[in-house]
């Protein structure tokens, strides 16, 4: 009989339990007893909810408190030695350092860097190895929360991040990630063995290193590191792969000396009778039909139809049936959405469901269709509805479109040409300082904005509450001397959210959570229509921002791209028809933006890397239709209109050509973390306009000094010409408290004055 499972599951709660608890430890309202106490009882109802919905195979330490990665280093003793760490079991304050940098009682340490799993909106804290890397056991929360599963009366399979996976996600002090292979083998082995003689039969080993590009090296290593794995543990291994195909490591990962293999049918069906025609006799294959990334209703039908096919061929007992991936990336339950839209409610699934799904599907495949009659009836009404619905299309948005040259977004007039005359408009020194956008949503600021939605306030009263903290931002930021200043974005939920609330073609969720990072929640947008701008969106508060000043308030957007990576997307067309669509709406919002005295307009792409396929071949597709959604998002703007842009925790020598045909005026990046190495991808090339390198952290709470800033400023010089230079924050300052950011700001002001010190004169241009 085929066996039900999933890889994972949300960790945040359905009431975000966790981030509050873990908030409230952080700013020492609690105690570690207290976050632990929610995080156990979290756990406890995820796996008994698995239990009851009927999923046979239930995976253990898939929970985190902060990232599964950075579990993996804690758990395997990768600390770097700025944390000062004694060699004892890693604490809950070391790390919290390592995620979030740490300031107090004498202590003063940055935090390690952080970036995008994979091509998800989801961060990981990036492994920092040593040249002589070390790994020991040092902490036992793999073995620890098998036994609560245990003592809560389910047998699970407890999920590790595999050898191989875990250092190509690293970076390495001198040679190649794989050559610490051998001295960390040990180290699975006896954490395997741990887990087998705390009476586990399997274990889940997360390797979705294996749907990317690898060469043969490291192909041998994943032979070399899995026989060393097979020979010394007992414990049945359950090799995982998701978020695309195995392409050309379909044969490693078929000849790995283990029980069971994962692979995403969601994400790529077409390999799944190449598996079936290699897998070994014995080979349990477990499949990935059910969208682990997606809020959509499965198509019972056609997964079901895809599990008889390899049925036929292995057999149902040589199957599992599963999401593609874990369902971390999708939100809790459908069941709390009260008052969304019964229409577009009845084409969804969040977690919850999904678990039903998979236990639905299981059952056919055992017990046959008629088994499952009810259910495949509805899902094929749904499915016909949601296809037929007039909610969806809208054909002035498609006529529209049609009739863009895609090919001429953008504008004619080349860089050093507008430089000038946006110099002459803008009167900009030399080291110009800004920041990204938002000022910290302190709780009044939410506060009201609840009381407004829930009608305890007029919206008049919050009109004026707002026009009050955006002239206070404006006040503070000219009497610290910042140049290019912001509004605070005071009356926004969310920067994808906010937009898409005052866009056609979106619907929102009240508890359609995500985890970010650590406590960091996002509530995406589903785009399920045609996408067009209604009315102005951003206009109102820009314009008022700029009346209160002399110096130039920023218009402040959200990119095309970046909202269609940061929503739940239609999967009824091409994702690159959905972002033109958007970028129209965008350039709509720019041109009045404009009219209404804007000299500068920031358009925000954080997930533009973020949306590269994971595999090489894929990518001038994508990078071809995201650069002319950006481009288009702009066109028609004046040339003394100066645009920006923002990314952050990117590769960004992946993408360098299209960052440059972006052709945005300025780029913001984040670089305080790796301590400006990230420009190194912007110098090999020379990168043509100028660059807002960040000088500090806002990930973390600790405020940097101003020498810190001044010596990034000074290795930015080391690969940028100074007139290129913005100096600004990594990213966004809504997540911050104001007296942190109160103090950063005049420090990184401080900072840009030491520059000019050096420079007086700004460069002609």
């Amino acid at each position: 009989m085929a066996l039900s499972t999933i890889l994972g599951y949300p960790r945040i709660g359905q009431g975000r339990e966790l981030k509050a608890a873990l908030e409230s430890f952080w700013k020492g309202k609690s105690q570690e007893s207290d976050l632990l106490q929610t995080a156990s009882a979290l756990r406890a109802l995820h796996w008994k909810l698995q239990q009851e919905t009927g999923i046979d195979a239930v995976p253990a330490n898939d929970f985190s408190l902060y990232d599964q990665v950075l579990d993996t280093s804690a758990h395997f003793g990768v600390v770097p030695a700025r944390y000062q760490w004694n060699g004892a079991p890693v604490d809950l304050a070391t790390y919290f350092a390592i995620a979030r940098g740490a300031q107090h009682s004498g202590i003063d340490v940055p935090a390690s860097d952080m970036t995008k799993w994979f091509d998800t909106n989801y961060h990981y804290i990036v492994p920092e190895f040593a040249a002589d890397q070390q790994f020991k056991i040092s902490s036992n929360k793999p073995v620890d929360e098998f036994n609560a599963a245990k003592e809560a009366g389910i047998k699970a399979r407890p999920v590790l991040i595999g050898p191989l996976t875990y250092l190509l996600l690293g970076k390495k002090q001198g040679g190649k990630n794989l050559d610490l292979l051998d001295r960390l083998l040990p180290a699975y082995v006896e954490s395997l063995q741990k887990l087998e003689q705390a009476g586990a039969e399997w274990v889940q080993l997360d390797e979705p290193a294996l749907v990317l590009d690898l060469d043969d090296s490291t192909r041998a290593a994943y032979a070399k590191a899995y026989a060393q794995l097979r020979q010394a543990a007992k414990l049945k291994l359950f090799v995982t792969s998701y978020f695309g195909a195995l392409g050309g490591n379909t044969d490693t990962a078929l000849k790995l000396p283990v029980d069971a293999l994962h692979i995403d049918l969601v994400r790529s069906k077409d390999q799944l009778d190449d598996i079936l025609a290699k897998a070994p006799p014995n080979l349990i294959l477990s499949l990935g039909v059910v969208d682990g990334r997606n809020i959509w209703c499965n198509d019972l039908e056609q997964s079901l139809a895809l599990l008889e096919r390899a049925a036929a061929k292995i057999g149902k007992d040589r199957i599992w049936v599963s999401a593609s991936c874990s369902l971390l990336h999708t939100p809790y339950d459908l069941d709390l959405e009260t008052k969304l839209d019964p229409e577009l409610k009845g084409w969804m699934a969040f977690a919850k469901q999904k678990l039903q799904e998979i236990v639905i599907l299981t059952k056919g495949l055992n017990q046959g269709r008629t088994a499952i009659a009810d259910a495949l009836a509805v899902s094929a009404k749904a499915a016909a509805a949601r296809k037929s619905s007039t909610r969806i299309h809208d054909s002035a948005v498609k006529e529209r479109l049609k009739k863009q040259p895609l090919a001429e977004a953008g504008r004619k007039t080349g860089f050093d040409a507008r430089r000038k005359l946006q110099q002459a408009r803008l009167h900009l020194p030399l080291y110009p300082t800004t920041t990204i956008g938002s000022f910290p949503q302190t709780s009044e600021v939410r506060q009201r904005r609840a009381d407004v939605k829930g009608k305890r306030i007029t919206d008049a009263d919050y009109d004026t509450f707002l026009k009050t903290q955006v002239k206070s931002a404006i006040t503070f930021q000219e009497e610290i001397g910042i140049d290019v200043l912001v509004h605070g974005e005071f009356e926004r939920n969310d920067m994808v959210e906010y937009f898409g609330e005052q866009l056609s073609g979106f619907a929102f969720t009240k508890n359609g959570w995500v985890q970010s990072y650590g406590s960091r929640c996002v509530k995406p947008p589903v785009i399920f229509g045609d996408v067009s701008r209604p009315r102005p969106m951003t206009v109102y508060w820009s314009h008022y921002a700029q009346s209160l000043t002399d110096k130039p308030v920023k218009g402040m957007l959200t990119g095309p791209v970046t909202i269609l990576q940061w929503s739940f997307v239609r999967d009824d067309q091409p994702r690159s028809v959905t972002t033109h669509q958007i970028a129209l709406a965008l350039q709509d919002e720019v041109l009045d933006l404009e009219r209404a005295g804007i000299r500068i307009i920031q358009i925000d792409e954080p997930a533009f890397r973020e949306g590269l396929p994971l595999r090489r071949a894929n990518w001038n597709e994508y990078l071809q239709w995201a650069s002319r959604g950006f481009r288009l998002s702009y066109t028609g703007v004046k040339d003394d209109t100066q645009i920006h842009t923002h990314m952050c925790y990117s590769e960004f020598n992946d993408i360098f050509d299209s960052i440059k045909e972006l052709d945005a005026d300025v780029i913001s990046i984040e670089t305080s973390r790796s301590q400006m190495e990230l420009l190194d991808a912007f110098t090999g090339a020379k990168y043509p306009n100028e660059i807002g390198p960040g000088v500090y952290d806002i990930h973390s709470p600790r405020v940097p000094s101003q020498e810190e800033m001044v010596a990034l400023l000074d290795k930015a010089t080391q690969r940028l010409d100074a007139w290129q230079i913005w100096v600004n924050p990594d990213c966004g300052l809504k997540t911050r408290d104001w007296p942190e950011t109160k103090a950063a700001l005049e420090k990184m002001v401080a900072a840009a004055r030491a520059m000019r010190a050096k420079q007086p004169q700004r460069q002609a241009v």
